[in-house]
């Protein structure tokens, strides 16, 4: 047990069960039979997955589906350290080891005594501290940081990253040797791109999550337009995005049914301002015979005329507002639909100009 002096890094000793993977596509059953096949053989397994496709989750799942289930799973995020921390967070430092080691502390490795030890990221931690990773995997033992006492631990290892590790030890940025010893297995996670099946049951799972915390008495329902938005994104971002993207849409709407309108895929895309369409510069001497002239619809005319530069947008998004909503029977949502905004978007102009609508509802 630590002593008073080493109070050890902040790991429960008895973890939490993982939460539940969900999902039916082809290729998420065959990674999930993949991972369940060698959860029971007790050495390391490299994890490679894009961004947000849950490496964490499934490195605890493969912990608890090992026989060393009933044991810590500690878990490091590499690249969330300076590389000059990495080896003293591993491996704990001994005191006045460097500058600010006022005491003894314990690294994840003796935290993950008998468990397992996730390192996250594994492709970021430097070739030095990689040497003593490889002594642990080979030998069992390791000194902390200023230290030359041995001391033996017992962790299996998962490494996850979604960097080339073969290219990296080909190029000398990562050790050969330790990818050797680490690559007993090699999992690939699929990208939500290759599990277009499980979109709208995740959708489905995220959205009902989202409307209990929000204590909304009815369970989300998207329409077929919506639907049909969510299967055809390509989520670069993979389940982590499909999870922001469901839990916005149903924080935004005001009912239990998701529109189409109400998926934003990209939340910085501001409602104020168009993006700048890229012109084509034509070559001479076609060129002057092919500068449009600018003219105004018919029906802007009027509005314009003799009027501010800001006068004159107010009269037109007017003019747009009271238009959408006669057309629309004075349903907000359908409005939006027509004038191509979002419902949000259109509430933020709406509430813009209340008290010019004429009590428009």
């Amino acid at each position: 047990m630590p002593s008073p002096r080493d109070p050890g890094p902040s790991v429960p000793r008895s973890a939490q069960p993982p939460k539940e993977a969900l999902g039916q596509a082809e290729a998420f059953l065959a990674f999930q039979e993949q991972l369940s096949r060698v959860a029971r053989v007790d050495r390391p397994v490299l994890l490679i997955g894009e961004r947000g496709t849950g490496k964490e989750l499934a490195a605890s799942r493969l912990h608890f589906l090992s026989q060393r289930w009933q044991e810590p799973f500690v878990a490091l995020n590499c690249a969330a350290l300076a590389s000059t921390l990495i080896e003293s967070e591993l491996f704990g430092h001994e005191e006045g080891a460097f500058t600010g080691a006022g005491r003894r502390r314990s690294g994840r490795f003796e935290a993950a005594n008998q468990g397992t030890l996730f390192l996250d990221e594994i492709g970021n931690i430097p070739i030095e501290t990689q040497e003593k990773i490889l002594r642990v995997v080979e030998y069992g033992s390791f000194e902390r940081v200023g230290s030359s006492r041995s001391i033996q631990v017992d962790a299996r290892i998962i490494g996850a990253t979604n960097l080339d590790l073969a290219e990296m030890a080909e190029h000398g940025h990562f050790m050969r040797d330790l990818l050797d010893r680490l690559s007993f297995e090699v999992l690939f996670i699929p990208p939500m791109r290759e599990r277009r099946d499980d979109i709208m049951l995740l959708a489905n799972h995220f959205a009902a999550h989202m409307a209990y915390e929000l204590d909304r008495p009815e369970v989300p329902q998207f329409t077929d337009r919506a639907a049909v938005k969510l299967e055809s994104h390509d989520w670069p971002g993979n389940v982590r995005e499909l999870k922001n993207v469901v839990e916005r849409a149903v924080y935004r709407s005001d009912d239990a049914i998701i529109t189409d309108a109400e998926i934003v895929f990209d939340p910085f895309r501001s409602p104020y301002y168009a993006k700048p369409q890229r012109m084509s510069r034509p070559t001479a001497p076609a060129a002057a015979a092919s500068v449009p002239t600018m003219s105004h619809p018919p029906a802007l005319e009027p509005l314009l005329e003799g009027k501010t530069y800001d006068d004159a947008i107010r009269d037109v998004e007017l003019t747009m507002l009271r238009s959408a909503l006669e057309r629309a029977r004075f349903n907000q949502r359908r409005a939006a639909d027509l004038l191509g905004l979002t419902y949000h978007q259109f509430r933020g102009l709406y509430r813009k100009y209340t008290g010019d609508l004429g009590g428009q509802t």
